[in-house]
C-alpha cells in the first residue's frame, strides 16, 4: 500500500473539483482500487502504487487541461480519465487548430491563411516579422502564441511592448504615476490578455512579472531569455530603436514584430526602422516574413472596405505626384 500527496498549482481546486465536488466524485468512481482525499490545494492518494502512478498522470493531465482551456466538464474526465493510450490522451486533450482557451473558454484560432502562416512561421522560426493594415489580428494572434507558449511551459515569460509615440494626437499631462501615463499607449496589449487569461491570474503574472508591458525604450541594455516577445507597432520605431530591440534576444526566445507601414506616427523627419529592416533582414536565415493584406481583416466587414478606399486615395496620388515630377523634369 502506497500514499502520496499531491498540490495543485495554477488553478482553482473549486473549479478541477466541480460544484458540491461533482467532478472529484466522478473521478473517484473511475479509481474504486484508490482512496482520494482532497483538502484545499492537496489531494492525498493510498493505494496500489502501479494504480496510483496511473491515477496521478491521469489527474495531471486533467489539471493541464483546466488551465489550458479555463474550464472543463464531465466529458473532459471521461476523455482523459479513460484514454487508453497517451497518444489518445494527446488527441483528446488537443484541438490542432485551437491556439488558446481563453475567458469562459473561447477557442482563439488563426482564422485566415495569412495568420495560419503566422503561426507555423512562430512554431519552426525563433523571429517572426508580420506586416499587415489594421484589423488584420497581427497583434491577437501573437498574444495568443505567446500565451500558449507560456501555459505549455515552453516559455518561462512573455514581454509585450511598444513605442510609447502618440498617433497624431497630443494627449499632454496624464495624471499618476509612471505606469498610468504608459497605459494608454499599451491597452491594445492589456486587451488581448484580458481575452485569453482569467483577471485574477493575469493580475497574478502582472505582479510577479510572468508578463510584462512595457515601452520600447523600457527594452534597452536588457538580454530576454526564455521569453515570447512581441514588438507591437513597430511601424512607429526608429531605426536605432528597432535594433536596438533585435538585439535583446536571448537563449530560447521567441520574438514577432508586427506593424503597417501606411501608419507610421513618427515625425515626418524621424524615418521608421521598419521598412529598413525589412530590406535589410530578409535574405537572413531563421527570421519569416509574414505579410498579411485585406483579405485578412477580421473586423467588422467595412473596415476592407475603409482599407481599399484609401489605398485607392494613396494610389491616385502618388500617380499624380509621380506625373508632376516627369512634368518638371521636361
Amino acid at each position: 500500500m502506497a500514499e502520496q500527496i499531491l498540490q495543485i498549482e495554477n488553478v482553482d481546486p473549486k473549479d478541477l473539483h466541480g460544484p458540491n465536488d461533482r467532478y472529484l466524485n466522478k473521478v473517484k468512481a473511475l479509481f474504486p482500487k484508490l482512496k482520494i482525499i482532497a483538502r484545499g490545494d492537496f489531494v492525498k492518494v493510498i493505494g496500489d502504487e502501479d494504480e496510483m502512478e496511473y491515477f496521478i498522470n491521469r489527474y495531471e493531465m486533467l489539471t493541464m487541461q483546466l488551465e489550458r482551456k479555463g474550464k472543463i466538464d464531465e466529458r473532459d474526465i471521461e476523455d482523459i480519465m479513460k484514454a487508453n493510450s497517451d497518444v489518445e490522451l494527446q488527441q483528446k486533450m488537443s484541438e490542432s487548430d485551437v491556439l488558446v482557451f481563453g475567458r469562459g473558454g473561447l477557442a482563439v484560432r488563426a482564422i485566415t491563411a495569412n495568420q495560419k502562416r503566422m503561426v507555423s512561421a512562430s512554431e519552426h522560426k525563433d523571429l517572426v516579422f508580420a506586416i499587415g493594415p489594421a484589423g488584420t489580428g497581427k497583434t491577437y494572434t501573437a498574444v495568443a502564441l505567446a500565451v500558449r507558449a507560456l501555459k505549455a511551459k515552453q516559455v518561462r515569460r512573455i514581454i509585450l511592448t511598444r513605442p510609447a509615440v502618440e498617433a497624431e494626437e497630443h494627449l499632454g499631462f496624464l495624471p499618476g504615476d509612471l505606469k498610468d501615463k504608459l497605459d494608454p499607449y499599451l491597452q491594445p496589449l492589456y486587451d488581448a490578455l484580458r481575452d485569453m487569461i482569467p483577471s485574477s491570474k493575469l493580475e497574478g503574472y502582472m505582479e510577479d512579472h510572468t508578463i510584462e508591458i512595457a515601452p520600447l525604450a523600457f527594452m534597452r541594455g536588457r538580454t530576454l531569455d526564455h521569453a515570447f516577445v512581441i514588438l507591437d507597432e513597430a511601424q512607429n520605431a526608429t531605426r536605432s530603436q528597432l535594433k536596438m530591440f533585435l538585439t535583446r534576444m536571448g537563449r530560447s526566445a521567441k520574438f514577432i514584430i508586427t506593424g503597417d507601414i501606411t501608419q507610421i506616427d513618427l515625425p515626418p523627419h524621424v524615418p521608421s526602422g521598419l521598412p529598413q529592416a525589412m530590406e535589410v533582414l530578409k535574405d537572413v536565415k531563421g527570421i519569416e516574413f509574414i505579410i498579411l493584406d485585406d483579405k485578412d481583416v477580421v473586423r467588422h466587414k467595412l473596415v476592407t472596405d475603409i482599407i481599399n478606399a484609401y489605398k485607392r486615395r494613396q494610389e491616385t496620388e502618388e500617380g499624380s505626384q509621380n506625373e508632376e515630377e516627369l512634368t518638371e523634369q521636361q
